[in-house]
């Protein structure tokens, strides 16, 4: 396998095949946010409940956590590039799904269909990477992928105004679905004619018991958070998240009984002694539980409490995202200098970004979109500097035969923190929303949790200066 990957390397195929695997990862980034803008549109000619709106967003993100590990180990046994276009087929037919749906429930199912699907797509992307790029190249390609997952979130936001003002073809909020079908078809035909195969990995299994029961314990915990308010917080609902908690504990259960008997667990259960390692996922979970909860709340807060139109609103955050990735690229040089200091700078900034946020929305009595823009982009700058440092002091300290595995369970805290921070922020915000001072208080909320980052940055520090 060696000699193939060298021999692709050696080739300026290899760019081709860069730009095919960044342009899925692209469209995965993109349709993360581009739902967010038209969201209060599906609402309304849907007739979807709040807890609905909520739903389409988590469950999306709840089905790509529990899968992502999963379809690493699919590209393993068949073949990243087999693995691959099966993922963006699926995507692109559950998106084409998802542009069709007639009902809420049939949209929360639909894209519980598109997370699995998108979890069989998008760890080939970095399998690829990782074997094309072995030489002084890799630096460079590595560049690109992080430049286009930055440039996904504005994309996403400005593309999801653009489809839902211009209502091409009477489309409405149904083309921004309907547009990764094209795209796909067109990633499928060049992968098939462009991407290397690589002979399977020996020795790779599928945990696919550890799969089901953490995506039904994560349903328990995170479902009574979407529905909970529609059924009146009901005794049975809190019996529901009680019963996740139990599945959730029978799941580590579940995956140490499966070593046990030689399998190869959904998890690397050796991190879960690594008291660095576990304080970091929380600092993650935490860092990424105030993330898309954000957006949501702002594009709502927008669209139904300003009355800003879908365009415009998405257009507000597009400064935000550019100055992210500016954030990002300085962010690495400073880390070499503060280490995880520049994380509780990082928060310091958001903090403080959001601050301004609340009180612009509290002293001008209809701020305007460029205003609006132009005070995010000190959040965002904020939300750059962490994420990367974030990322490389949690894994910087894990093994390197278990890196992959820490990466798998990096992601899938990542999707988990979005998908919990959706349902619980979204709750909220859904019950309270026609007050102004509740959504100044939603982005209170938020600064807490970013708060929280930096608390558990600190006790990141710590741990590493005690263990090393």
């Amino acid at each position: 396998m060696h000699q193939i990957v060298a021999t692709r390397a050696e080739t300026s195929r290899r760019w081709w095949v860069l730009a095919i695997v960044v342009a899925a990862q692209f469209m995965f980034g993109v349709d993360a946010f581009i739902v967010n803008v038209a969201i209060p549109t599906i609402a309304t000619e849907l007739h979807a409940t709040p807890a609905q709106i909520e739903a389409v967003v988590a469950i999306y993100l709840i089905a790509y956590a529990t899968l992502v590990i999963t379809g690493g180990r699919l590209g393993d046994i068949y073949g990243t590039r087999n693995v691959f276009v099966a993922g963006v087929a699926g995507f692109s037919m559950t998106s084409l799904w998802c542009g069709l749906a007639q009902s809420g429930p049939e949209l929360i199912i639909a894209r519980l269909a598109q997370g699995a699907t998108a979890a069989l797509m998008v760890p080939q992307v970095l399998a690829t990477l990782h074997l094309l790029f072995s030489d002084a190249a890799r630096a460079r390609a590595f560049g690109i992928y992080g430049i286009v997952l930055g440039l996904a979130g504005a994309a996403g936001f400005t593309l999801g105004g653009v489809l839902v003002t211009l209502d091409l073809a009477g489309l409405g909020w149904r083309a921004v679905f309907f547009v990764n079908v094209p795209i796909g078809i067109i990633i499928i035909a060049a992968a098939l004619k462009m991407m290397p195969t690589v002979p399977r990995r020996a020795g790779t299994r599928i945990d696919v018991p550890g799969a089901i029961v953490l995506f039904v314990g994560l349903l328990c915990l995170i479902g009574p958070l979407l529905f909970g308010h529609d059924l009146g917080w009901a005794a049975w609902v809190w019996l529901v998240m009680a019963a996740g908690v139990a599945v959730i504990a029978a799941f580590v259960r579940l995956e140490r009984s499966v070593a046990r008997r030689g399998g190869m667990p959904l998890i690397d259960l050796s991190l879960l002694s690594d008291a660095a390692f576990m304080r970091g996922l929380v600092a993650v979970f935490f860092f990424f539980f105030a993330n898309l909860s954000f957006y949501l709340v702002m594009t709502m807060f927008m669209q139904k409490g300003l009355k800003i139109p879908p365009l415009e609103a998405g257009l507000v955050f597009v400064p935000l995202a550019l100055t992210f990735v500016i954030a990002s690229r300085h962010s690495g040089a400073r880390a070499k200098h503060r280490g995880t200091l520049v994380i509780i700078e990082g928060c310091a900034v958001q903090i403080a970004g959001l601050a301004v946020l609340v009180a612009t929305v509290h002293t001008v009595a209809a701020p305007s979109a460029l205003l609006l823009a132009l005070v995010l982009m000190m959040f965002g700058y904020g939300q750059g500097l962490v994420m990367a440092p974030l990322s490389s002091a949690v894994l910087s300290g894990v093994k390197p035969a278990s890196a992959g595995a820490g990466a798998g369970m990096y992601g899938t805290t990542t999707q988990i923190g979005n998908a919990a921070g959706v349902a619980a922020i979204g709750a909220v915000f859904f019950a309270v929303e026609s007050a102004t001072s509740a959504y100044l208080a939603l982005f209170a909320a938020c600064a807490l949790f970013v708060l929280s980052i930096s608390i558990s940055a600190v006790f990141l520090s710590w741990m590493r200066r005690a263990t090393s």
